[in-house]
């Protein structure tokens, strides 16, 4: 029989805040409290703060096919020691994964790890032909979300048939709004004109559609708009989208916007607009971002640096980041997990939210060192990551 207890610890989630202890058995949350005893392994978090675990709605561990990029066991390893416990990873690999049994290799290998959750999106259409999207039909139950991420299904009327099939199964469809006809045009027009189409389409067929990395006011006046309606769309938002500027150049896509777009951005997320954080983890290795390639290796720093833009300058409260990283992407997802509560599995993470450190890309535990936050000051850093009570990561 396992026990833990951990002790004197700021306990915040979406709906609670307050001193105490955890009591962990087998895995789960067995109490919560405050001078809980039991003659069991203590950990004394004094000064900490203790959080469920992170969601990240959106991720590339670039396996199979771009290991040298990552892997899922250096996915896995970064994705701790950001405080995540669970991932949903995209289909851009190779071979694209478009059929249950991709899903499965990707799956088994992350259970074979063991260090977080896995849910594997399936491709929109079949190989990311633009047009094919007969595999559909035979998802298995396990696939909740589908997305062509990396590019949009320009298609009109078979994005559509894909919603169709979708709503059929209850699956999401995950749009990365991008028009690629206008994107070297104009990068905005790209993302608004198809974040437009997106919800139009999700309002004609009743898909539920979960809008990737919105970047610009626009589209997020469209998701506002959609919202209103009552229409079944959520909605991400990026760490480095809210946090840098186009000031900084940094390949990345959709692009850094303007400050004036951040600032729309925040008060989405105060709005209760923005659901969730996806921090689009894309790692590359050195020479494929100096030929250019579009990414940051996000998942380490998303934490401390949504603490230090949200939380430490004022905009919402830690209860609130809780939520939109791990709470609503739980709900999302369809998952009993992102919150701290008695008969859950004790997927947590410790906090030092005073702490400030310096990021430092050649300490990731990412294959991918590619990150604009290099050299930068953040605060809030994770300091032990629980995964169903036992501890994956650890600073101590």
């Amino acid at each position: 029989m396992n026990e833990l207890l951990i002790k004197n610890v700021n306990i915040i989630d979406w709906c609670q805040n307050f001193h105490g202890d955890i009591y962990i058995k087998n895995g789960i949350i067995e109490e919560l409290g405050k001078n809980i005893n039991k003659n069991c392994e203590i950990f004394d978090g004094r000064g900490l703060t203790l959080l469920p675990s992170f969601i990240d709605m959106h991720a590339h561990f670039r396996d199979p096919g771009f290991t040298y990029k990552e892997d899922i066991l250096t996915g896995s390893r970064a994705a701790v020691k950001g405080g995540y416990t669970m991932v949903n990873l995209m289909a851009n690999t190779k071979p694209i994964c478009s059929s249950n049994k991709e899903v499965e290799y990707v799956l088994e290998k992350g259970k074979e790890i063991g260090l977080v959750d896995i849910h594997q999106c399936m491709s929109i259409t079949k190989d990311f032909s633009g047009d094919d999207i007969s595999h559909i039909d035979s998802i298995d139950k396990k696939v909740k979300i589908i997305s062509e991420d990396g590019k949009d299904v320009m298609n009109t009327r078979v994005l559509i048939d894909a919603m169709f099939k979708a709503k059929e199964k209850d699956v999401i469809v995950m749009c990365h709004s991008e028009e690629h006809d206008v994107t070297n045009l104009d990068t905005r027009l790209s993302e608004n004109l198809m974040t437009w189409r997106n919800i139009a389409l999700s309002e004609f067929t009743g898909c539920k559609v979960h809008i990737a990395h919105v970047s610009t006011k626009e589209s997020m006046e469209y998701i506002i708009n959609a919202k209103k309606k009552g229409l079944k769309v959520t909605c991400e938002v990026a760490p480095h989208h809210i946090a840098l500027t186009n000031k900084i150049f940094y390949r990345v896509n959709p692009p850094l916007r303007e400050e004036e777009d951040i600032k729309v951005l925040i008060e989405a997320i105060k709005e209760d607009i923005v659901d969730c954080i996806g921090t689009d983890h894309a790692p590359h290795s050195k020479e494929d971002k100096l030929k250019g390639s579009p990414g940051i290796s996000g998942i380490e720093t998303s934490f401390s640096t949504c603490y230090t833009k949200l939380v430490h300058d004022n905009h919402i409260s830690l209860s609130k980041l809780s939520q939109i990283m791990s709470k609503n992407p739980a709900d999302i997802l369809g998952v009993n997990k992102g919150e701290i509560k008695i008969g859950r599995e004790a997927d947590l993470v410790l906090v030092d939210t005073k702490e400030e450190y310096k990021v430092k890309s050649e300490e990731f535990h990412s294959k991918g060192k590619n990150t604009p936050m290099d050299g930068m000051c953040l605060k809030g850093r994770i300091k032990v990551t629980f995964k169903a009570g036992c501890i994956v990561y650890s600073e101590f």
